[in-house]
C-alpha cells in the first residue's frame, strides 16, 4: 500500500511540475508588463507616487486573488465535464444539465461559442505580447539591441510552434524545470524591492483599492484597464486542466505560483515608491545590473511557456467544438500514451502561427499590443462567469441567494474589466473581437450547414428499412467478404451502400453500418461505447453498431470494432473493406443561409480532415462512393 500511495505521490508532483511548464506560463509572466502598463496608460494618467502605488498594488493582489484563487481555482474548476476544462466543455456540461432542446440550451451553447471564440482571440495575442515583453529586457542595459527585438521575437515565436508536435507531455516535462527557477527567481527578485520599501507590505489591504475608487474613479477605472493584465491566463489555466487534472494545478498555484507573483509585485511596487524614475521597466529594474542578461534569457523562456498555455488550450478547445458540431473534422494527433487530453492539432496550430506572427510584425512593441490586451480575456471571464451559474443552479441547486452573492462578486469586478477594456477598442481592441467575431462565424455556420445538409443527405439516402426489404424480395448476389459502412445512423441507408448495389449488382456477405455517436461527455466507457442489432431477419446479415465516443475520445474505428468483435459482435474488421459516402456540395435554392455562409460552409467542407485519418482507416482496404448533396 505505500509504494502505491508513493507512486500516486510521485505521479501527482511529476504532474504538478508539468503544469507549471504549461498552466502557469501566462499568469506567470503578466509580472514583465502588467505594472509597466499600468503606469504608462493614457501618458502616466497613474502617477508613480506613494499613494498610487500602494493602490495599484492592492487592485492588482485582489484581482488576483478574487478572479484566479477563488473563481477559478476554488470554484470553476470543480466544473469539470469529466476531467476536462475550458468553455466549451463547461457549455456542454451545463446544456446537458438544463432542460433538452429548450431556449436556454440553446442559449448556453451560443454562450460557449463567443467564449470559446474570445480565447482564441486572446491565444492570438498572447505569445506576441509574452515573447516582446521578454526580449525588450536587452535594450534596458543597452539601447542599442532595440533593432534586434522584432527578429529575435520572431524567431522565439517560430521555434514554439515548432516544438507543438512533440505533445503537451513533454513540453510540460521541459518547460516545468524552468518554471520552477522562474517563479523562484520572482520571489526573490520581489524580496530585493520590499528590502527597498518595507511599507509596500500594507498594500495587501483592500482599503487601499476602495481608496483610489473612491476618491479617483476615473483614473482607478482607467488603471482597472491595465490592471486585468496581471489576470490574463486564467482561462487559459481552466482550458489546461484536461491535461493534468484539478489537483496537480490547484497545489501547484497555492503553494508556489501565486505566492511568487504576490511578492514579485510588491517587490515592483516597493522598488517604484523608493525610486519613481524606475517605473519604466520596474521588472528587470529589480534585478541588480549584472543580471538583467540572464534574466532576458529566463524571461524569454517563461514567455514561450506561457505562450504554450493558451496554444495547448486552443488544442482543447478546437476538439471539443469539432466534437460538438461546430467545427469541421480536425486532424489531432495523441501525443501521450497516458493522458488523453494531450493532442496537437496541426491544422489550429499554423493558423495560430501566422496569426501570431503577422501581429508581432505589426504592432512590434510590448507597448502597443497592451492596447489590443484585455478584452478578449475579459469578455470570456463574463461569460465562464455566466455558464458557470448556470451549471450551479441546475446541477448543484444553489440558492438564488447563493447565486447573487456569487454572480455580484464575480462578475461585477469582471464587468469593470470588460468596461475599462472597452476604452482600447480605437487603439488596437478592436483585433481580438475581429478574431472572435470570425471565429464565432465559422462555428455558427459550420453547425447550421450541418444541419441543412444533414436533412438533405437523408431525403436522398431513404430509409434503411425499405433497403433491407429490397434486399429481401430482390435477393442480390451475395459476395464474400464484409463491407464495412460508416454512416451517422441506422435510419437511412449508406449512399455507398447504395450506389455500390446499384452499380455494381452485388452485395458484400455480411454487411455492416458503423455509427459513430459524440456524446455530450468528454470520456465513453468501454462498456458503453458499443451497442448493436440486426437490421433484417437472421440470416440476412446486416447489422448495425453504434460506437459511441465523448468529445475527447480518439474515434479510431477499427479498433473499436476489433473490441466489438471480442465482445461477441458478429464483424470481422481485419478482413473488412470500408466504405465511405462521399458527399459533394452544391449551393442549391434553399434560403435559410445567405449565399456566402453557404461558400464559406463548402470551402470549410473541402479543408476538413480526411474521414480516412479521421476515422484510422486503412487506406488500402477503404473505397469512397456518393453523390452531390445541395446546401
Amino acid at each position: 500500500m505505500s509504494n502505491v500511495r508513493a507512486g500516486a505521490e510521485s505521479g501527482g508532483a511529476a504532474l504538478a511540475l508539468g503544469a507549471l511548464g504549461v498552466v502557469f506560463g501566462d499568469i506567470g509572466t503578466s509580472p514583465l508588463y502588467a505594472l509597466q502598463t499600468v503606469f504608462s496608460i493614457d501618458d502616466g494618467v497613474v502617477a508613480p507616487t506613494h499613494d498610487d502605488v500602494h493602490s495599484v498594488i492592492s487592485l492588482v493582489f485582489w484581482s488576483v486573488t478574487v478572479v484566479v484563487s477563488v473563481k477559478y481555482v476554488a470554484f470553476v474548476l470543480r466544473a469539470d465535464n469529466d476531467g476536462e476544462g475550458g468553455i466549451m466543455a463547461l457549455a456542454a456540461l451545463a446544456r446537458r444539465m438544463v432542460r433538452p432542446g429548450g431556449r436556454r440550451a440553446v442559449l448556453v451553447m451560443l454562450l460557449g461559442v463567443l467564449g470559446a471564440s474570445l480565447f482564441y482571440g486572446d491565444s492570438v495575442i498572447t505569445p506576441a505580447i509574452s515573447v516582446m515583453s521578454a526580449i525588450e529586457g536587452l535594450s534596458v542595459p543597452e539601447p542599442s539591441l532595440r533593432q534586434f527585438e522584432v527578429p529575435l521575437g520572431a524567431a522565439v515565436i517560430t521555434g514554439l510552434f515548432l516544438v507543438q508536435r512533440a505533445g503537451t507531455a513533454r513540453v510540460g516535462r521541459l518547460f516545468g524545470p524552468v518554471m520552477v527557477v522562474w517563479f523562484v527567481v520572482l520571489a526573490l527578485l520581489g524580496l530585493r524591492g520590499i528590502a527597498a520599501d518595507p511599507e509596500i507590505l500594507t498594500a495587501l489591504s483592500p482599503h487601499w483599492g476602495v481608496l483610489f475608487i473612491v476618491e479617483h474613479p476615473g483614473i482607478a477605472f482607467v488603471a482597472m484597464g491595465a490592471v486585468v493584465l496581471s489576470i490574463t491566463g486564467a482561462e487559459a489555466l481552466y482550458a489546461d486542466m484536461g491535461h493534468f487534472g484539478r489537483d496537480p494545478i490547484r497545489r501547484a498555484w497555492f503553494f508556489l505560483v501565486f505566492p511568487c507573483l504576490t511578492l514579485n509585485y510588491l517587490g515592483q511596487g516597493g522598488l517604484v515608491v523608493s525610486d519613481p524614475s524606475k517605473v519604466s521597466n520596474p521588472f528587470y529594474l529589480l534585478a541588480p545590473s549584472w543580471a538583467v542578461f540572464p534574466l532576458v534569457v529566463l524571461a524569454t523562456a517563461a514567455t514561450v511557456i506561457a505562450s504554450q498555455a493558451v496554444i495547448s488550450g486552443a488544442f482543447s478547445v478546437s476538439r471539443q467544438a469539432e466534437r460538438l458540431g461546430y467545427l469541421p473534422r480536425l486532424t489531432v494527433r495523441h501525443t501521450s500514451q497516458v493522458e488523453s487530453g494531450q493532442i496537437y492539432v496541426p491544422a489550429i496550430n499554423w493558423i495560430l502561427y501566422a496569426a501570431v506572427l503577422l501581429l508581432l510584425l505589426t504592432f512590434q512593441s510590448s507597448e502597443k499590443l497592451a492596447t489590443a490586451y484585455g478584452l478578449a480575456v475579459t469578455g470570456t471571464f463574463l461569460l465562464t462567469t455566466t455558464l458557470f451559474l448556470v451549471l450551479a443552479e441546475a446541477a448543484w441547486g444553489w440558492s438564488r441567494r447563493r447565486l447573487v452573492v456569487v454572480g455580484l462578486l464575480f462578475g461585477g469586478l469582471e464587468l469593470v474589466f470588460f468596461a475599462a477594456n472597452l476604452t482600447k477598442i480605437v487603439h488596437g481592441g478592436w483585433l481580438p473581437v475581429l478574431i472572435a467575431v470570425s471565429v464565432a462565424t465559422i462555428m455558427l455556420t459550420w453547425q447550421r450547414g450541418g444541419t441543412i445538409v444533414t436533412a438533405e443527405r437523408r431525403h436522398k439516402e431513404g430509409p434503411i428499412q425499405g433497403f433491407v426489404r429490397w434486399v429481401r424480395l430482390e435477393h442480390p448476389t451475395r459476395v464474400p467478404g464484409t463491407a464495412v459502412f460508416v454512416h451517422p445512423s441506422d435510419q437511412t441507408t449508406p449512399l455507398a451502400l447504395r450506389e455500390n448495389t446499384r452499380l455494381n449488382h452485388v452485395l458484400h456477405e455480411h454487411v455492416v453500418i458503423v455509427s459513430t455517436i459524440s456524446e455530450n461527455v468528454p470520456h465513453m466507457p468501454d462498456d458503453d461505447s458499443i451497442t448493436w442489432h440486426e437490421l433484417g431477419e437472421a440470416g440476412e446479415n446486416i447489422i448495425h453498431i453504434a460506437l459511441h465516443y465523448g468529445f475527447q475520445d480518439d474515434q479510431n474505428v477499427p479498433l473499436a470494432l476489433t473490441r466489438a468483435r471480442d465482445s461477441g459482435v458478429p464483424v470481422d474488421p481485419d478482413g473488412a473493406t470500408y466504405f465511405l459516402s462521399r458527399i459533394t456540395l452544391q449551393r442549391g435554392p434553399d434560403r435559410s443561409m445567405p449565399a456566402w455562409r453557404k461558400r464559406l460552409f463548402i470551402g470549410l467542407a473541402h479543408n476538413a480532415a480526411s474521414p480516412i485519418d479521421y476515422f484510422r482507416l486503412p487506406n488500402d482496404r477503404t473505397v469512397s462512393m456518393g453523390s452531390a448533396v445541395q446546401l
